[in-house]
């Protein structure tokens, strides 16, 4: 059985609150959870110390069983010193698409013609 740290989403619509639970990975995301180790509130403002509210030696136990967190309670582990979350790179999200490389193409073209017309 695998093992997920992950958040499981709470609160009214358009007011989130999320719980982060260990959970089998084969569980939906607000299903069944082996265990509650902490919560999350965006709403708060960022260096808010209630924003973040994590069971250190609850989740420490559990990385130690081999669960494994997702991309955000990564983040959270990181910032609590507990994990460290290795840098992420993809020097290929800036670089734009096919479509968008013909469109820039034809209007470069369109652009040009008139200054050719009006240098001849």
């Amino acid at each position: 059985m695998s093992l997920k740290i992950r958040l499981t989403r709470g609160g009214a619509k358009k007011r989130p609150y999320y719980r982060i639970v260990v959970a089998d990975a084969r569980s939906p995301r607000d299903g069944r959870f082996i265990e509650k180790i902490g919560a999350y509130d965006p709403m708060k403002a960022k260096d808010s110390p209630e924003r973040v509210i994590l069971d250190l030696e609850k989740a420490k136990a559990w990385l130690a069983k081999g669960a494994q967190p997702t991309d955000r309670v990564l983040r959270f582990l990181d910032a609590a010193g507990v994990s460290k979350r290795p840098a992420r790179n993809n020097p290929k999200k800036a670089v734009p698409g096919e479509k968008a490389k013909e469109r820039a193409e034809k209007k470069a073209e369109k652009s040009a013609a008139p200054a050719e017309a009006a240098a001849e």
